[in-house]
């Protein structure tokens, strides 16, 4: 299986990337995981055209290759990070890749809660008509106290903390796999496409 990672900050330093790149080395031997920054993306911006930014259209087209994305956020005030939430407006408006992929959201905070609200938040949000994302159900992955989570290979030192990724990855490999076989429709994916709130709304 193939999956992308993104990591959900534009920070140059994040344990939510190290627990990516530690997701990638840990979990070689049952999928490859390719990590993608949002650090580089321009600004959310409509354009009248709804024409997608050369750096949104090659993380667009890396998505739909895959079979299943891996996001990890941080968590800012009690939801996602603005450039995340920019990254994902720029992939609805524009080339909406996340209709009916698999999706499973890991975060790490220094905080003893992880990042549980930021990842309700983005929950709801990948579910939105306009990105309709198949986010794994009934699933988190919460990595508190995260600075002192690692060791100096990159490695993740709480015990409990890589038997319960290790149950939760599992469970994404199978949702995966689940899921890519009772797609809906590419009828009803072409209209999930189309679909639009300015419709709706009267807006255009």
């Amino acid at each position: 299986m193939k999956f992308i990672g993104i990591v959900g900050t534009n920070a140059t330093k994040s344990t939510n990337r190290q627990l990516l790149q530690y997701m990638q080395r840990h979990f070689q031997q049952q999928a490859t995981v390719e990590i993608c920054e949002i650090k580089d993306l321009p600004a959310f911006n409509e354009t009248e055209d709804r024409t997608a930014p050369v750096a949104i259209q090659q993380l667009s087209d890396k998505i739909v290759a895959a079979d299943g994305v891996i996001f990890a956020t941080p968590e800012y005030d009690h939801s996602i990070p603005a450039a995340l939430k920019s990254a994902i407006e720029w992939l609805s408006y524009t080339t909406r890749p996340l209709i009916n992929k698999p999706v499973m959201i890991v975060g790490a905070s220094n905080g003893s809660l992880g990042t549980s609200r930021a990842q309700a938040h983005l929950r709801q949000i990948l579910e939105a008509p306009e990105l309709k994302a198949l986010v794994m159900p009934n699933i988190e992955y919460l990595l508190g106290r995260s600075l002192q989570a690692f060791d100096d290979q990159g490695d993740l030192t709480y015990p409990d903390k890589v038997q319960e990724l290790d149950n939760a990855f599992g469970e994404f490999v199978d949702f995966v796999d689940l899921t890519n076989k009772i797609m809906p429709s590419s009828q009803f994916f072409e209209k999930s496409k189309q679909f639009s709130w300015r419709q709706v709304t009267g807006e255009e």
